[in-house]
């Protein structure tokens, strides 16, 4: 399966969301995310039908599918290609045909029907060309969007206006500027809607305008001498060598070879206070080289980038459809329809009350521009662009936007040990050589040849501290999950490095750290030492004071577990689990209470899987971070309090979101039906709906949620 992601421009309404899932759908792609906010389409396709032939359907559709590198950079647009262009074209034709309007203002020839006719006619080409192209195909497709109710509520108006024209009956049906001023303010109301959702990307903007940045590329001459020119960072490749200035930008991920610099990562993991980085360091592209100067040498492009990882995972997570959106979603399908219905049954029964056909009409066009599907698609994905934004700013990633709405019923938090309630940065405290058959450096070459092949934090202490080039080739390693590394030598030694349980029944006193067995023989152990996150103990009383339970769940010895519990205040310990064990626990009280599980070690990864959320450490094993839904940048263990307010408030903003739609709709389609509102207002009302909500959405940049 090949994930496709497309740009698609034309999306006004979640109805058009709606059509092209459908679409997609029904031609047999898989993985369907349609983001009517950001205009981003990605799904998964085996290639059984050509991407070509699904862009064409969708442009068949009434929408385009733009080039996504096109779509980023600045491109020379047609006149007329905008909503701003196309309101401020009309403006000027409209505002002269409403002169007449205000009281006291009497402009003679105005008033001649011609005039207003010759007036109106480039408003409604113009008009008709965009929502009027837009509202045929989407019915000859059986998919009515929102356009077609603004294509009918004009083109009633202007139709119904021209017929008392060319039959001699003008003063009675001249209602140009009604078709006029629906058109101009419905293009004014989908500017002020695309401003709106823009400013709702605004973090995630930031990020990618860090992407493409000028880098000063290190090359050598004929002479083998050093010469320094700008390139694109675009055009770096893996292994090129770069010279980083105070200042300036890392333009993108690379480790230091020279020189030594302190880095502001806030772009990336939301910590303004610069960090040290020393030769050998990997820098982040995006991140500002505060003070100091460096060479060093890229270690990652494209889409392999930390900040194109960010980017990547933020664009798939606002795709995602949170449970809180299916309502909105069914009634979007089969609103269209029942405004046009119910315009129907307002022109019919005005038409019999009021014995009067044009009151009756202005009423039932009133109907169709007042409503507004917009609305209720726009609710859920403007709060979630806004929450993943200020998320991702503040160094925290979620998987998929159904985690920012679970985080509401979190009840209970479940850590792991070490890397998480402990900083994970051991050093060798105590150590033991139990048998009299090796030495102390044998005894150190077998361990570093041991723990290198391990990711877990005490291994690598362990062989950043015994480091040697004397290793050991094995024939076969691997790392068991609880137990710890098993290898086989070319003679067919058997060697652990692990747990307690692989010494068991060797050894008496299971208060070690790591053990080391060779043939099944113990050769010795080792202790190392950790020390406490110093922001573990806030974490701990944030989550106190909101009502949440706290648990210790650990593969280590329960004295050490209980000894942490007791500083830290924590609830419950359960303590020497195995994976399997964590997986059975996790799933256990996911099942009675929602459950947030935080881990970092790969026998974390099946648990974090199954907890109702999994949230890693960045720093953390490739599959504790792949098997999460929310990982914590730099250190993040700070950055919890922020997500679970974060997920809190974002559910809040698309409650109050949806309570705006629904309740402008209900109350506006029968405010508009008896009479109470103009075409005219109704347009204006309708486009400024939207704005509401995008407002209340961009709140979330500035509320307080912690």
């Amino acid at each position: 399966m090949e994930n496709v992601r497309w740009k698609v421009d034309g999306m006004d309404c979640t109805t058009c969301a709606l059509n092209i899932h459908k679409y997609l759908e029904k031609k047999g792609a898989k993985n369907i995310r349609v983001n009517f906010a950001t205009g981003y389409v990605s799904f998964d396709t085996d290639g059984e039908i050509a991407k070509e032939k699904l862009a064409s359907g969708i442009n068949g559709l009434g929408y385009k599918v733009a080039d996504h590198q096109l779509a980023t950079s600045k491109e020379n647009k047609p006149f007329l290609s905008t909503h701003l262009q196309r309101f401020w074209f009309c403006l000027p034709f409209t505002a002269v045909l409403m002169l007449h309007m205000i009281p006291g203002v009497h402009i003679h020839w105005l008033m001649n029907h011609w005039v207003q006719l010759a007036l109106t006619i480039p408003v409604y080409i113009v008009g008709m060309s965009f929502f009027g192209k837009s509202a045929w195909k989407s019915i000859r497709n059986r998919m009515p969007n929102m356009n077609v109710l603004i294509a009918v509520g004009s083109t009633a108006a202007f139709v119904y206006s021209l017929y008392g024209s060319l039959t001699g009956q003008a003063e009675q049906y001249m209602f140009y500027e009604t078709a006029a001023t629906i058109i101009t303010l419905v293009f004014l109301g989908n500017y002020l809607e695309e401003t709106s959702i823009a400013s709702t990307q605004r973090e995630l903007n930031k990020l990618a305008k860090s992407q493409k940045v000028m880098a000063n590329m290190i090359a050598f001459d004929d002479e083998h001498k050093e010469q320094i020119f700008p390139v694109e960072n675009t055009d770096l490749r893996v292994g090129d060598l770069i010279l980083i200035k105070s200042g300036e930008q890392v333009p993108i991920d690379c480790k230091i070879l020279w020189g030594d610099v302190h880095v502001n990562e806030a772009i990336i993991t939301g910590e303004s206070l610069p960090v040290h980085k020393l030769s050998k360091d990997k820098l982040i592209g995006g991140s500002l080289i505060t003070d100091g100067t460096v060479k060093a040498q890229v270690t990652a492009v494209g889409d392999d980038t930390v900040l194109s990882g960010i980017l990547n995972m933020v664009k798939q997570a606002q795709g995602e459809k949170p449970p809180v959106q299916l309502l909105a979603d069914k009634i979007s399908a089969v609103f269209i329809p029942i405004v046009l219905v119910i315009a129907v049954i307002t022109l019919a029964v005005s038409w019999i009350i009021l014995k009067d056909f044009t009151p009756a009409l202005m009423r039932s066009i009133a109907v169709l521009v007042i409503a507004c599907p917009c609305a209720m698609g726009l609710a859920t994905p403007a709060a979630i662009a806004v929450g993943l934004g200020r998320a991702a700013k503040t160094g925290i990633l979620f998987r998929n936007a159904t985690s920012l709405e679970t985080f509401k019923d979190i009840k209970q938090v479940v850590f792991d040990k070490t890397g998480t309630l402990t900083t994970g940065k051991f050093t060798i405290g105590d150590w033991q050589i139990t048998n009299s058959t090796i030495g102390e450096e044998e005894f150190k070459r077998i361990v570093f040849s041991l723990e290198k092949y391990s990711n877990h934090p005490i291994a690598k202490c362990i062989t950043d501290t015994w480091k040697t080039k004397d290793q050991i080739q094995w024939k076969k390693i691997e790392e068991v999950k609880g137990l710890g590394m098993q290898s086989e030598d070319k003679e067919g030694n058997g060697y652990i490095a692990g747990s307690y349980r692989a010494a068991e029944g060797l050894i008496k006193d299971d208060s070690h750290n790591v053990y080391i067995l060779k043939n099944g023989q113990l050769l010795g152990w080792i202790d190392v030492k950790d020390e406490i996150r110093p922001e573990a103990k806030p974490v701990i009383d944030y989550l106190h004071n909101k009502h949440i339970k706290t648990i210790l769940l650990s593969g280590d010895r329960l004295t050490k577990c209980n000894q942490l519990a007791v500083q830290l205040g924590i609830d419950t310990v359960i303590a020497e689990q195995s994976p399997e064990q964590k997986l059975k626990k996790i799933a256990d009280l996911s099942e009675k209470i929602p459950t947030a599980m935080v881990g970092d070690g790969i026998n974390d990864a099946p648990a974090l899987a199954k907890a109702t959320i999994g949230i890693s450490m960045n720093e953390a094993s490739q599959i504790a971070v792949q098997s999460a839904q929310v990982i914590l940048m730099n250190h993040g263990l700070k950055n919890l309090p922020t997500a679970l307010g974060l997920g809190k408030h974002t559910y809040l903003t698309i409650k109050q979101n949806l309570f705006w739609a629904f309740a402008y709709n209900i109350v506006a389609i029968p405010v508009a039906a008896f009479g109470f509102l103009t075409p005219t207002f109704g347009a204006l009302v309708m486009g400024m709906s939207d704005v509401v909500l995008a407002i209340n959405s961009v709140r979330l940049f500035v509320k307080k949620v912690v």
